[in-house]
């Protein structure tokens, strides 16, 4: 891989700055001035990178979907294909708004609120990086249906859109009423969604927790 050029290194640090100001404000809250203060950079020189507000609002989605990437996507690669990488995906997910390190929590959540009747290129770029994490969600309880660990009539866009909803409600739960046993609760659910589709025991591969 090549090392970052001084440019790309600024740019990513400009974004890294403007997703945490984004996760607590929103990214209506995300302007070229508030970027400016937390950076102790001009504005000329902001714009140098960004040419409006909506282009470093909406550098601020991907750089925040490659983050999650490599927070979620990337580590369940490197797990056993099957129920076991559908397992370590959804729980590395329910962790992200944990261990990305923001302090409002998953933007890709607070962003789908608040551009949710919006038309424009933020709300289309919400919608797209949606629509790529439920693929991905579906190509690996399509794996797991290969790997006969589910039954063979499961139907993935069915699984993708309950585990969504899972994660919701534990971000719900723990972000706004505090509850303690969010995590837990989560995981009883995705074990009690699995266990529907499971395939029989005499075709299910061994799987590890």
């Amino acid at each position: 891989m090549e090392k970052p050029t001084k440019g790309e290194q600024t740019r990513a640090t400009i974004l890294d700055a403007a997703l945490q100001i984004a996760s607590k404000l929103g990214l209506e809250g995300l302007t070229i001035g508030s970027l400016a203060e937390a950076t102790s950079m001009s504005k000329s020189g902001l714009f140098a990178h960004f040419g409006s507000r909506e282009d470093l609002q909406l550098a601020v989605l991907e750089h925040a979907a490659q983050r999650y990437g490599e927070r979620v996507f990337l580590p369940a690669l490197k797990i056993e294909r099957g129920l076991p990488r559908l397992r370590a995906l959804f729980g590395h997910w329910l962790d992200w708004t944990l261990s990305s390190g923001l302090p409002g929590g998953c933007i890709m959540i607070s962003a789908a609120a608040e551009y949710d009747d919006r038309p424009g290129p933020i709300r289309d770029a919400v919608i797209a990086n949606q629509h790529r994490g439920n693929a991905i969600s579906q190509k690996a309880v399509r794996l797991a249906i290969d790997e006969g660990h589910l039954k063979a009539d499961t139907d993935p866009e069915q699984i993708a859109f309950e585990m969504l909803g899972i994660v919701l409600a534990s971000h719900n739960h723990r972000r706004l009423l505090g509850d303690k046993e969010a995590r837990k609760r989560s995981l009883l659910a995705f074990d009690q969604l699995i266990a529907r589709h499971a395939a029989p025991r005499k075709t299910l591969k061994a799987v590890s927790r």
